[in-house]
């Protein structure tokens, strides 16, 4: 599995937990006050699931970067060695 790909797994499986923990307390057989308790808990709990997707999607963002550069300087060092090359050839 490709990074690109491990960090779309990763916010997919967090985005996927939410929806899930959301829809199981919704459609749960419990009294309204009961739902609305857990409800209360689950909505308390948001802003910390919100910084733990923020951390991950920043961490994945991160990695992706560095290997965009990795592979543009790569990139960009093959370019100048077929340049100069062509140079050369031409003389």
């Amino acid at each position: 599995m490709s990074k690109n790909q491990s960090g779309q797994f990763i916010g997919g499986l967090l985005l996927g937990t939410a929806v899930g923990v959301v829809t199981g307390i919704l459609i749960a057989p419990r009294s309204g006050q009961q739902t609305r308790k857990i409800l209360k808990k689950s909505v308390a709990a948001l802003p910390d699931l919100a910084e733990d997707i923020s951390t991950s999607v920043q961490f994945q963002a991160d990695r992706l970067g560095a290997s965009t550069k990795d592979t543009w300087e790569d990139t960009l060092s093959r370019v100048r060695e077929a340049i100069a090359a062509g140079v050369e050839a031409s003389l």
